[in-house]
């Protein structure tokens, strides 16, 4: 007797939505069956978060029907995608650092007993869901005091405790180490056994052909494909997502080191808690060479980032500028020693949200030649300069005219990116620089920090993306819990070596930690 094939849980049919001066989403159709992972591949300003944002409820469609179950719905906002049984774990986690597990997950959906509320049987239920899908938690844990892999499974968990038919993963693996990677997969593929149905949403095209059985791409707005991961190549997915063929791997020569341009001393910062969050870091990075940092995220990397670039205070330790001490200097100080800086917050450290594109693309030179003279804008060439940096960094905005706020997160990366990488530097600091941009903007972004390596800037590369960090840098330094713990030539790193010193497994005696 053959099978019946697996049921549509849900589908979406002319979905359209539109923005002033853009169609974000243009009648696109797509359905996902029961126990399915379905990959969604797209550039940036693709339409990939604007369609999981009306199936989640955030907005309202102008055209088309969502359908669940084969039945039209109105999706009204997220209670209500939840009471219907679609979850979302969003790349930056919904969770209140100060509730145990068991109070973030009860939130909104609290179990009671008459007028109190009943945390043991919330209690329980979170430790059978973690039982049966393989997610490892504390629910009286504070979460605050959990990894950033341990905090994903409590989002996963919360859905799950809504009994939710289909979950969205957003980015999931964008601030994971390979080997919690490799545990969330673990999970997926537990879901997947047991009926529900996942959308897997990434830039990490591994990863997508290793997890997901088939997916959908889309590029401005439109589904232009659909393919079998298995099947396709990551060539294959990569110029279906950008319509041209893509170099997946970084072309660059033997670099040419020349004198020290940024030297770290035992250098000891706080974090916001006012514990310490960065020990004893020595570090050097030269001219015409690329340092690698690598690390879970929250072992001091943003800390150790913000004190050399004026945004933390030191406590102690020294940071040298070629030569020149800058240690506590301001933002401006720091950016006039000739420090370029992508920061790992851009909508905090790197741009104004209400300021037009123009604006933000002369933020840090506003104020000299040739964008001013005295207390005067030279608009003709603040606008020139904007368009042509728009134009060359594939900025996708009707204008430069536009607040950067209301462009997609990967656009808005691509702003601060052109005002950077385009301002003469001697040292680039860049945390972050491909965060949730498409394979097309990667590969342009990495051939300009292979520039500025060879025009003679030195470069230190923060990055949680082992294959970012393996494939840039000349040397590799790895943070673990505040602390530099090796320093190891790129030539001879590998992804599982770097992995491990991530969770802070040394096995190298004969590292360099700690020296220049």
């Amino acid at each position: 007797m053959a099978q019946s094939s697996p049921s549509t849980v849900l589908e979406v049919r002319g979905l359209t939505k539109r923005f002033p001066g853009v169609v974000a989403n243009d009648h696109i159709n797509l359905a996902l069956k029961q126990g399915e992972v379905l990959g969604l591949l797209g550039e940036n300003g693709a339409g990939k978060s604007t369609l999981m944002n009306l199936i989640y409820g955030l907005y309202t469609p102008d055209e088309g029907e969502i359908l669940i179950k084969g039945e039209p719905v109105i999706i009204k906002d997220p209670n209500d995608a939840i009471r219907r049984g679609i979850g979302m774990v969003h790349q930056h986690f919904q969770l209140v650092p100060v509730l145990t597990v068991t109070e973030n997950i009860m939130l909104g959906n609290e179990s009671v007993n008459g007028p109190f509320l009943n945390r043991r049987a919330a209690r329980q239920r979170i430790l059978d869901i973690a039982a049966q899908y393989g997610l490892s938690v504390d629910p009286d844990a504070l979460v605050q005091d959990l990894g950033v892999g341990v905090q994903q499974r409590v989002e996963i968990i919360k859905a799950l405790y809504r009994e939710c038919d289909v979950l969205i993963l957003d980015e999931p693996s964008a601030v994971l180490t390979p080997q919690e990677t490799e545990g969330l997969f673990d999970i997926m593929n537990t879901l997947k056994s047991r009926g529900v149905s996942l959308i897997f949403i990434s830039h990490k095209l591994k990863e997508v052909k290793k997890i997901c059985d088939r997916v959908q791409v889309l590029r401005l707005g439109k589904v232009v494909g659909e393919a079998d991961p298995k099947q396709a190549s990551e060539a294959d997915l990569a110029s279906m997502m950008v319509g041209r063929s893509v170099l997946l791997h970084v072309d660059k020569q033997p670099s040419a080191p020349g004198e020290a341009v940024l030297d770290i001393h035992d250098l000891h910062v706080n974090d916001d808690r006012n514990l310490p969050a960065v020990k004893g870091v020595s570090l050097t990075v030269h001219q015409g060479e690329i340092v690698g940092l690598a690390g879970v995220q929250g072992n001091g990397q943003t800390e150790l980032v913000e004190a050399v670039t004026g945004l933390r205070p030191v406590l102690s330790g020294q940071v040298l500028m070629a030569g020149k001490d800058i240690t506590s200097a301001s933002p401006r100080a720091v950016t006039k020693a000739g420090v370029a800086h992508v920061p790992e917050d851009r909508q905090k450290n790197g741009m104004v949200m209400d300021f037009a594109i123009k604006d933000n693309i002369r933020l840090q030179e506003y104020h000299k030649a040739p964008f001013s003279a005295g207390i005067l804008t030279n608009d003709r060439v603040v606008d020139e300069t904007a368009s042509t940096l728009v134009q060359r960094y594939d900025v996708r905005t009707p204008g430069i005219e536009t607040n950067i706020g209301s462009l997609s997160g990967g656009n808005q990366q691509k702003v601060i990116i052109a005002r950077e990488f385009s301002r003469p530097s001697r040292l680039l600091i860049a945390a972050q620089p491909t965060r949730g941009l498409d394979v097309g903007s990667i590969e342009f972004i990495h051939k300009q920090i292979i520039r500025m390596r060879d025009e003679g800037s030195g470069v230190l590369l923060v990055s949680t993306e082992l294959d970012e960090i393996l494939s840039l840098s000349d040397r590799i330094a790895v943070m673990y819990a505040g602390q530099v713990i090796d320093i190891i030539d790129a030539a001879t790193a590998t992804r599982e070596s770097i992995g491990l010193l991530m969770a802070g497994i040394r096995d190298n005696p004969q590292s360099e930690a700690n020296h220049g």
